[in-house]
């Protein structure tokens, strides 16, 4: 069993900062192991993850930060996105699969990281809101095998 690697990175609030966390998301998803599909699943939900960040929690403002932390544990890989904002209620965010809010612009960040993760947690602090996300790495376990023989 190996030990898990983690690595953090403080990002300014602004929209190059998505795309250099989607980027980053991809490359160390691929290190992982994880398929091209796959990989573009779990960045869209750290790309969505980090736009709440920047745009709903920080509101672009230069002053604060977003922390983008990537671990993987065996074959399971967390992003945890901690925005310096004033948080939320992630119950109270609209259904976007509700009649009303199916031609809204905006409002499916929250599915769709549910969606291509296999868990996504929100933890609201007194300076801002942290949400990980999990995705665990499916097929052959090498440390299982190993462990068995």
């Amino acid at each position: 069993m190996t030990a898990p690697q983690r690595v953090s990175y403080r990002l300014e609030s602004t929209l190059e900062s998505v795309n250099k966390a989607e980027e980053m998301t991809d490359q160390i998803a691929a290190q992982i192991g994880f398929d091209e599909d796959t990989r573009g699943g779990i960045s869209m939900a750290v790309r969505e993850a980090m736009i709440n960040a920047v745009l709903h929690g920080n509101k672009y403002d230069a002053a604060k930060r977003v922390n983008l932390t990537f671990e993987q544990k065996g074959r399971e890989m967390t992003v945890i996105v901690a925005d310096e904002g004033n948080g939320f209620v992630p119950e109270e965010v609209p259904n976007p699969l509700a009649p009303e809010n199916l031609l809204k612009q905006s409002g499916r960040g929250i599915f769709l990281m549910r969606t291509f993760m296999d868990e996504v947690r929100f933890r609201k602090g007194n300076s801002g809101t942290e949400i990980t996300l999990i995705k665990r790495l499916q097929g052959n376990d090498p440390d299982r095998q190993e462990a068995s023989t």
